[in-house]
C-alpha cells in the first residue's frame, strides 16, 4: 500500500507539471473562450475572461488526475486469473490520506484567492468616473437616465420597444443600479458582466466600453411573465456621438 501511496503522488506530480507545461507562456488571448462571447468589448472583459478561463483548466486538471487516480489502480491492480483469494487488506494509510486532504485545501484556497482578487477589481468604482447613468428596471422593461448632463436626460422602454443605452468609447461610465418592483439582473452578455438590481439597494458597478457596437442586454433574473421581452441594446459610440444623443434626448424629455 506504501508503494501505491508513492506512485499516487507520482502520477499527481505528474498531472500537475504537464498541465504547467501546456498552459506556459499562453496569455488569455491564445487560449480557448470556453462559450464565453466576445472578448475586449470592455476594460473589465479580458480580466473576467482570464478568471474563467483559468478556472476551466484548473477543473480539466482536476478531473483528469481524479480520473486517472481512479482508473490506474483499477487497471494495474486489479486481480489476476491466476490469483486466489483476497489480496492484503490495509485499514488506512496515513500518508495518502493526508494527501487527499490538503491537496482539497490547498485547490480551494488558490480559487478563493483568484476569484476574491478578480472581484475586488472588477467591482471597484472610482471616485470620479466619465459618466454616470442611473438604470431603472420595472416590470418588465428599463429605463436609463443620463445623470451628468444637468436636467434629467432619460430613455425609457417597454417589452415592445426594448430602449437603447448610449455608452461612449473610451471613457469611464458608473451604473446605478434601481428597482421600482421586484429582482431583476442587468445583463450584458458582450460584457462578460451582469450585477443583481434589488429593491431598496444601490448596486453600483464603473466599466469602460472599449469596443465600437451594438449589444445585447436582458434581465437574468426571473422577474414574472414578461421576463423574456425585458430586452435593451448598449450601442458604443463615439463621445462626439455621445454627446449629441445625450442631448437630442435630453430636448426630447423638455418637450
Amino acid at each position: 500500500m506504501a508503494t501505491l501511496g508513492r506512485k499516487a503522488r507520482l502520477v499527481s506530480v505528474a498531472v500537475a507539471g504537464a498541465t504547467l507545461l501546456l498552459t506556459t507562456g499562453c496569455s488569455s488571448e491564445n487560449l480557448p473562450s470556453f462559450a464565453m462571447p466576445a472578448r475586449n468589448v470592455t476594460n473589465q472583459a479580458p480580466r473576467i475572461l482570464s478568471l474563467w478561463q483559468g478556472s476551466w483548466i484548473a477543473a480539466l486538471a482536476v478531473g483528469a488526475l481524479t480520473w486517472g487516480l481512479i482508473l490506474w489502480p483499477a487497471i494495474f491492480f486489479r486481480r489476476k486469473r491466476t490469483h486466489t483469494g483476497l489480496p492484503v487488506q490495509t485499514r488506512y494509510n496515513l500518508p495518502i490520506e493526508v494527501f487527499y486532504t490538503v491537496v482539497p485545501i490547498i485547490m480551494i484556497g488558490v480559487f478563493f484567492y483568484f476569484t476574491a482578487r478578480d472581484e475586488d477589481k472588477i467591482t471597484h468604482v472610482s471616485s470620479n468616473p466619465d459618466h454616470t447613468i442611473t438604470v431603472t428596471a420595472v416590470q418588465w422593461s428599463w429605463q436609463f437616465t443620463y445623470d451628468d448632463v444637468g436636467p434629467a436626460a432619460t430613455t425609457t422602454g417597454t417589452p415592445a420597444q426594448p430602449p437603447t443605452l448610449y455608452l461612449p468609447l473610451g471613457q469611464s461610465v458608473l451604473f446605478k443600479l434601481q428597482s421600482d418592483d421586484v429582482i431583476h439582473s442587468f445583463w450584458v452578455p458582450a460584457f462578460l458582466f451582469k450585477m443583481d438590481v434589488i429593491p431598496g439597494q444601490n448596486n453600483k458597478f464603473e466599466i469602460t466600453p472599449t469596443k465600437l457596437g451594438r449589444y445585447a442586454g436582458r434581465c437574468a433574473e426571473l422577474c414574472g411573465k414578461d421576463h423574456a421581452r425585458m430586452l435593451f441594446n448598449v450601442q458604443v459610440v463615439s463621445p462626439a456621438d455621445y454627446a449629441i444623443h445625450v442631448a437630442k434626448v435630453k430636448s426630447e424629455n423638455a418637450l
